[in-house]
């Protein structure tokens, strides 16, 4: 039997009761809703039939074709469950046994697709990461490149006591009557000097005789 098929009912006839014929059909049910893939009207019937059954074949049977539906929406840990159910109630069933090893080697599949994919995932957000330190710290160098007033610390660079250097004016002392004084005293002293010199000009030299 290929996994996901129905599990044919085994017919007990030793008891002919009319409840055993409810569950029968309503077991017949679930296998119609399943053959027309409305897995979960299927799965209704098989469950209420697994529940209320005091049939063992009935009942390992339907647990099977739970199992059964939950493989078809790939809901691994629900189907696994239900073999194992269905197991305990017909543990020689070949078909049960392949689907439940199936359904567990697609569970771990799953489990390591799901691994790898986070893992490149990481690996992903890893080398975005590198990349956006590189650029960031290329974008930096690209700054201090062009504006060459910035230091490493991207402060500007100025000429070390620059402010310090320039003169400073101070405020006068003087009343405007002392300094007028002031003025005039140079001027006067500097018209002497100027008369000293013209005085001097045009004046012969005297040779003093040494002997």
């Amino acid at each position: 039997m290929q996994k996901g098929s129905i599990k044919p009912l085994q017919q007990n006839t030793r008891k002919p009761i009319k409840t055993k014929k409810n569950r029968e059909a309503q077991y017949n049910l679930g296998n119609a809703f399943y053959q027309q893939k409305d897995y979960e009207k299927a799965n209704k019937q098989y469950t209420e039939t697994a529940s209320n059954s005091k049939d063992k074949n009935l009942r390992a049977a339907s647990n099977h074709n739970i199992g059964n539906t939950y493989m078809e929406q790939k809901k691994w840990d629900e189907a696994i469950q239900n073999y194992k159910q269905s197991l305990k109630q017909n543990p020689d069933s070949k078909e049960t046994k392949y689907n439940l090893a199936y359904a567990q080697a697609m569970k771990k599949k799953h489990e390591n697709d799901d691994k790898n994919k986070k893992d490149q995932n990481k690996d992903k957000d890893k080398q975005d990461q590198n990349k956006k330190d590189q650029q960031d710290k290329q974008d930096k160098q690209d700054k201090g490149k062009q504006d060459p007033k910035q230091d490493d610390k991207g402060d500007p660079k100025e000429p070390k006591d620059k402010e310090q250097d320039k003169p400073q004016s101070q405020p006068s002392k003087l009343t405007k009557d002392q300094a007028d004084q002031l003025l005039n005293a140079l001027n006067q002293e500097e018209k002497k000097l100027r008369e000293k010199k013209d005085k001097e000009k045009g004046q012969a030299v005297k040779l003093e005789k040494d002997w």
